[in-house]
């Protein structure tokens, strides 16, 4: 790691730092004012919709992306199926903008919580505010992670202090500007992404050839076998195979529903609009995402050429064996020449920084909402004090995600652990995801379904305590703990990919709360 991080020089250094200060100046020399909730947490709803658009391709692709996806296509049985992907989430977006935007934009509301809870009691948006920290802490917390990992391959610090690092970036710049600093500095790690992408990509692809980049990637020999890591569509249907064509055209769309239609992380964005009409818009074209993962998967594939062509240090080779998501950065570090490896990097740093400030905005908001109710806000809203609180809020949340990632992060340095940080990623947010937007469904058709309060409670519970029992992170934790016996418990449960937990904890939630209306009408509760 030392060997990497020497060839990080004391110019890309100072680019690292002077991109960080620019970016800072320009946050806050676009925060507007911050008098009311109103324009901290939507930005005064008066932004354009191309720029929440970026914002949330930004938030989206993060340092996850980045890192992530062209480590995965370099690993030895790693290839494009990924992409498949993309099916489920632009059939969602579209979903999301031409029906849940216009309901969204009936009233005045800060989050899909608020209107769940319009439609169903305090009670349920109390609960879906719940399960939307715990994901947002799960699944956030590997973003951070990602970006620490490119932290410490440049630098050689150890894994926690490159996350205190990005956490302190982060609260200052959720609480420089609210919103609207958060979406315009997402617009700006968006542009450096999108170009330190494309120069990796023609670097690559021109120095090692085109036909050799393809070639090298048609014929790997793994094992007995021959594979395509250039290969898109996998059909088959082992259901403990997460990347394939049903994962993508059955799992996928609750996936990215509830990811855009009921995660305030990018919801947030959405009501930053002025009018329903361009959060529509926002929303149907941040499809453009997937542009950009086709891009990465491409880096990953002429990294995979490069390094069969110019073979890695022993060092480095031991270091790709062990984790695959240090192949780009160290690319980076060693290839590119000085200045414009800081500027990637850099650009890299600050996305997973602009990714935490705009989920650390998003849970103070629905902290806030929850405590205090829709109708208190709305009457108090002009309050600076709540302002005030709100800031508050960010910093105990930036504490919270902060530990979580630190903890994450001693589990994935683990020896033997799951390296997959995509999978680790989209399988944190499995277990909440799968509840709230069945609850959604319930708010949409409130005044057509039995329900119960009871019934969505329980269903949720047995949600996540199926995802529990069926992924590997609960056994992590027992063995993490010293409960040897209990993490042994990995090997009775059944082989079954997160992503089917999306659709499979979406009707559980359900049906149970259906269910249990039925059986105990004492217990359902009716829209007036």
């Amino acid at each position: 790691m030392n060997e990497v991080a020497e060839q990080f020089s004391l110019i890309d250094w100072g680019v690292v730092f002077g991109y960080m200060i620019l970016t800072t100046l320009i946050g806050h020399a676009l925060r507007g004012q911050q008098a009311t909730i109103k324009d901290f947490f939507l930005g005064g709803k008066s932004l354009p919709w191309m720029a929440v658009s970026g914002s949330i391709i930004a938030t989206e692709i993060s340092a996850l992306t980045f890192i992530g996806v062209p480590g995965g296509v370099y690993a030895l049985s790693g290839d494009w199926t990924y992409l498949q992907w993309g099916i489920g989430s632009i059939i969602a977006r579209f979903i999301v903008g031409y029906y849940l935007v216009p309901i969204y934009y009936e009233k005045e509301i800060f989050s899909p919580y608020d209107f769940m809870g319009g439609r169903l009691g305090e009670g349920v948006k109390k609960l879906v505010t719940i399960l939307f920290s715990l994901g947002s802490i799960l699944g956030q917390s590997v973003r951070v992670l990602v970006t620490a990992i490119i932290l410490r391959a440049v630098t050689g610090f150890d894994m926690t202090s490159c996350i205190l690092v990005i956490g302190l970036f982060a609260v200052v710049w959720t609480l420089m500007g609210g919103m609207r600093t958060v979406i315009w500095t997402d617009v700006m790690q968006f542009g450096v992404f999108i170009i330190g992408g494309f120069i990796a990509f023609v670097w690559l692809w021109s120095v090692c050839g085109w036909a050799n980049v393809i070639e090298l990637n048609s014929t790997v020999q793994v094992g007995d076998e021959t594979i395509n890591k250039m290969r898109v569509f996998d059909f088959t249907t082992d259901p403990a195979v997460s990347f394939t064509f049903w994962v993508a055209i059955i799992a996928m769309p609750f996936q990215n529903l509830a990811a855009f239609g009921t995660d305030q992380l990018n919801a947030q964005r959405i009501f930053c609009c002025a009018t329903k009409e361009d959060a529509k818009k926002a929303i149907v074209w941040s499809s453009f995402s997937q542009v950009i993962t086709l891009l990465m998967l491409s880096v990953g594939a002429g990294l995979f050429a490069w390094y069969q062509l110019h073979p890695p240090s022993e060092a480095e080779a031991k270091l790709f064996a062990e984790d695959s998501n240090y192949v780009f950065p160290t690319w980076i570090v060693t290839v590119l020449p000085t200045g414009l490896k800081g500027l990637i990097v850099a650009g890299a740093f600050a996305a997973a920084v602009s990714s935490l400030d705009s989920i650390l905005a998003a849970l103070s908001q629905t902290s806030l909402s929850a405590f205090y109710g829709q109708k208190y806000l709305e009457e108090h809203g002009n309050d600076s004090s709540m302002v005030k609180k709100s800031r508050i809020l960010v910093v105990i949340w930036a504490i919270f995600l902060s530990g979580m990632s630190i903890f994450l992060s001693h589990n994935y340095l683990a020896e033997g652990s799951d390296k997959n940080l995509i999978g680790l990623a989209f399988r944190m947010v499995s277990y909440t995801y799968g509840p709230i937007l069945a609850i959604l469904v319930i708010a949409l058709n409130a005044r057509r379904i039995p329900w119960s309060f009871a019934g969505i409670v329980v269903g949720t519970v047995l949600s996540v305590a199926a995802s529990a029992y069926v992924q590997e992170d609960v056994y992590n934790l027992f063995k993490a703990l010293g409960f040897e016996g209990l993490s042994e418990l990995r090997h009775k449960r059944p082989e079954i990919s997160f992503a089917w937990f999306y659709p499979i904890t979406t009707f559980l939630t359900l049906f149970t709360s259906i269910g249990v209306a039925l059986l105990f009408p004492a217990t359902r509760k009716k829209v007036s």
